[in-house]
């Protein structure tokens, strides 16, 4: 599997490994790239677990996780925190700024080594900025934004992105699912 030096859009994405959550008795499952073959994949960055923003953009991708699912796309959000920490914040309520309740996994990259690779790490801080990426079928990156600490993204924009780039045509401004093509 040929690395690459950063992400770029167009070229096929990082390749990626990580602990998650997706087993949280345990904490010992990894996802890899190549465990997204054939689907969508939503990859998203954010600082920090038990923090302000965090929380309103993952509970806001899971509220929506139906809608991603029905376009075969799947969720992986991402920090630097560890998978004990990302536990600990998915068993904690919504009410005391915790996000259970949570419909896709967290993956930890405590080592640094993807967020860097996808280009949004705060070497400074060991922190990861909002940065969020499409992944076709094929491994491609097809989107890539990235937002400073302080700015949410929206679950609406990334379900109209989405659906656009599997539109599979050309979608002029502020183009929304149903709408003709160029």
């Amino acid at each position: 599997m040929e690395l690459y030096e950063y992400a770029k859009v167009g070229e096929p994405a990082p390749y990626f490994e990580m602990l998650t959550t997706k087993n949280m008795d345990s904490l010992a499952e990894t996802v890899t790239l190549d465990d997204y073959k054939g689907q969508w994949l939503i990859l998203f960055f954010y600082p920090y677990d038990f923090t302000f923003v965090c929380p309103t953009e993952i509970l806001a991708l899971s509220e929506r996780y139906d809608d991603f699912q029905a376009l075969n796309t799947d969720v992986l959000g991402v920090s630097t925190d560890s998978v004990f920490s990302h536990r600990a914040w998915l068993q904690t309520p919504v009410e005391e700024n915790g996000i259970e309740g949570t419909r896709y996994p967290l993956a930890s990259d405590n080592n640094h080594v993807v967020s860097e690779s996808y280009g949004v790490l705060v070497e400074e801080e060991g922190a990861a900025l909002r940065g969020l990426f499409i992944i076709d079928p094929d491994g491609i990156l097809q989107y890539a934004v990235v937002h400073n600490m302080n700015v949410g993204r929206s679950a609406d924009e990334t379900l109209r992105v989405l659906e656009a780039l599997q539109a599979g045509g050309l979608c002029g401004a502020d183009w929304e699912p149903g709408q003709d093509l160029l």
